[in-house]
């Protein structure tokens, strides 16, 4: 089975396509490399900088890459930061020739070194493993139980991939977070990453973690930092009303790779993934992630309050607050906590995802929609249009294999 990724394609050469330097940004193992051979085809210039030909051929950098037209791909670029100087001073050539194409394995070094050195003549596009739009709906159960990871999801049977992800969460932690300047313990991040998982979906307490895994608060916080900058966990941050009452002003914690978080929790089937209490908490950051892949997630907050009162998600769309709440349930109605948000945050609108197999109304502006019509509710939200009043949305049906 191949997976072709159209939407990732367009972006990146739209972004070639106006400025000299793109840098493609995703976690280990997500498809950087194949994406990019895809658009480089045959006459790209290729460098992989954990390649000792490679690195050899570029250790005269200037003399290597001056003469070169066309596409240059550099994967792994954050491993030599000291090409950015070069880059800028070729990226600055008139006419312009040549279009630099930089992978990158999620390196926040990568990203404040790169935006120092090149402002004004870089763009960036976010990279990660395979969404729903990629795999097709009738995917929907098999994405979520094994996560967007190409080899995870692609796998023969449920062992090999339940065996892939184990064996990346080893290599990630006794190799991959060394490479990036990172002097923590494996047994130590893992120790947090677990303890993450079984906190997925949850509102960030430094102390309450840092006493569970007896180590400083600061110290678990500069983990948490670690793993976050690394897109393994994401930390989504509060948003703060000018209300009178008191809200929560912590992020919420999420892995990211929703494969990934059934392997740190023992899960390998489906079976035992709908049997587990964490299971709701699953699916909330599963739709979350799906939604920010499409929405960005540079105006994304959670909301809530210490009396229980919550939005999942709050994004800003064309100046417009969007509303989104998670729900693992046959038929969700509009809850109290959702009316308090709607009225305390003045939703525009709210929209409840669930994974069942029709999409209704339930009111003016507040919609239940299935997972499978996610997408086409999206894009109508970032095109600008507004919701028919009272009318219900499509419905359909599909076999969740």
């Amino acid at each position: 089975m191949t997976v072709d990724r159209p939407a990732l394609n367009s972006q990146v050469t739209a972004a070639l396509r106006h400025n000299p330097i793109v840098s493609l940004i995703g976690p280990r193992q997500c498809g950087k490399s194949t994406l990019a051979r895809h658009l480089a085809g045959a006459r790209a210039h290729l460098f992989d900088l954990e390649s000792p030909v490679d690195i050899a051929r570029l250790s005269q950098a200037q003399t290597t890459l001056s003469p070169l037209r066309g596409l240059v791909v550099i994967d792994e670029v954050q491993f030599q930061p000291d090409l950015f100087p070069l880059l800028r001073v070729l990226a600055d050539r008139r006419p312009t020739r040549t279009r630099f194409l930089l992978l990158g394995s999620a390196s926040p070094d990568l990203i404040r070194v790169s935006a120092e050195s090149l402002a004004g003549r870089i763009a960036f596009v976010p990279m990660g493993g395979f969404d729903l739009a990629e795999v097709g709906v009738t995917a929907l159960r098999r994405l979520w139980l094994r996560g967007g990871f190409p080899r995870a999801f692609l796998a023969a049977n449920e062992t090999a991939s339940r065996r892939w992800r184990d064996d990346f969460i080893q290599t990630f932690l006794e190799r991959d977070i060394r490479k990036f300047g990172v002097e923590v313990p494996a047994p130590a991040l893992r120790r947090l990453w677990t303890m993450l998982a079984h906190y997925h979906g949850q509102t960030w307490n430094a102390s309450e973690l840092a006493r569970a895994l007896g180590e400083a608060h600061t110290t678990v916080k500069r983990h948490l930092d670690i793993l976050t900058g690394a897109l393994m966990v994401r930390q989504l941050p509060p948003w703060f009303e000018n209300l009178s009452k008191r809200q929560v002003k912590a992020p919420k914690v999420y892995l990211r790779d929703s494969g990934l978080l059934h392997a740190l929790l023992g899960l390998s089937t489906f079976a035992t993934l709908e049997a587990h209490p964490k299971v709701g908490a699953s699916w909330e950051g599963f739709v979350i992630e799906h939604i920010l892949r499409r929405t960005g997630d540079r105006d994304a907050y959670f909301w809530a309050t210490p009396s229980g009162a919550e939005l999942d998600l709050l994004v800003f769309i064309r100046g417009r607050r969007i509303g989104f709440e998670v729900k693992y349930s046959d038929a969700p109605r509009l809850s109290k906590s959702m009316a308090i948000a709607r009225q305390d945050l003045k939703l525009d609108e709210l929209v409840v995802v669930y994974p069942g197999e029709t999409s209704y109304a339930l009111r003016d502006r507040v919609v239940v929609v299935a997972m499978r019509d996610l997408d086409a509710q999206l894009d109508r939200l970032l095109r600008g249009k507004r919701p028919r009043s009272r009318e219900p949305a499509s419905t359909f049906s599909v076999t969740l294999s």
